[in-house]
C-alpha cells in the first residue's frame, strides 16, 4: 500500500443499529459560509444486507418512504445498543435528497460586506429546527424575499 493512502474501512453487519446522516437546508445559498453546514443523524435504522464494499441497504421508517434505501458507509455512523439509552425520537420531515428545513426565528444583526464596488447588505438570522440553533450571517435580500415576516415592524 503506498505512503499516504491510510484509509479506515468502516464495516457493519448485517442486523446492526445505525444512525443515517442528513443536512439542514436553509432555503436560501450561504453568502457567507464559515465551517462545514450542520449536520444530525437520525435513526437507529437496522442493516439488512451489505451491497458492494461501500453500501449498506437500510431498513427505513415509513416517513422515509421516498428516500433510496441504500447509502454510502460515509452517510452511517454506527449504533451502540445500551439498555439504559433512551432514544429521543422528534419526528423530523427529511426531503428525498436527505435534508430538512429549519426556519428562521428573529434577525439579530445588520451589516454591509463592500466588495470592490459593491455594497452587500446582510443580516445575522437565529434559525430553529427541533430544539437546534444556529445563526448565520445571510444576504439580506434574499432573507426578505423568503421570509418577509421577519422584517415587519
Amino acid at each position: 500500500m503506498p505512503m499516504g493512502d491510510e484509509r479506515i474501512l468502516i464495516k457493519f453487519n448485517v442486523g446492526d443499529k445505525v444512525f443515517l446522516k442528513v443536512a439542514s437546508m436553509k432555503g436560501v445559498l450561504r453568502f457567507e459560509r464559515r465551517g462545514k453546514p450542520s449536520s444530525r443523524f437520525v435513526g437507529p435504522f437496522e442493516i439488512l444486507e451489505r451491497i458492494g464494499p461501500m453500501a449498506y441497504r437500510l431498513a427505513l421508517s415509513p416517513s422515509l418512504s421516498t428516500v433510496h434505501d441504500v447509502f454510502h458507509v460515509s452517510m452511517l455512523r454506527k449504533y451502540v445498543i445500551d439498555p439504559s439509552h433512551v432514544v429521543n425520537y422528534e419526528p423530523l420531515k427529511i426531503d428525498e435528497n436527505l435534508s430538512y428545513t429549519e426556519q428562521p426565528i428573529e434577525v439579530l444583526a445588520r451589516k454591509v460586506k463592500i466588495l470592490r464596488n459593491r455594497e452587500i447588505p446582510l443580516v445575522k438570522v437565529l434559525w430553529q429546527n427541533h430544539r437546534v440553533e444556529e445563526v448565520t450571517w445571510e444576504r439580506e435580500d434574499d432573507m426578505k424575499a423568503r421570509y418577509p415576516e421577519l422584517f415587519e415592524e
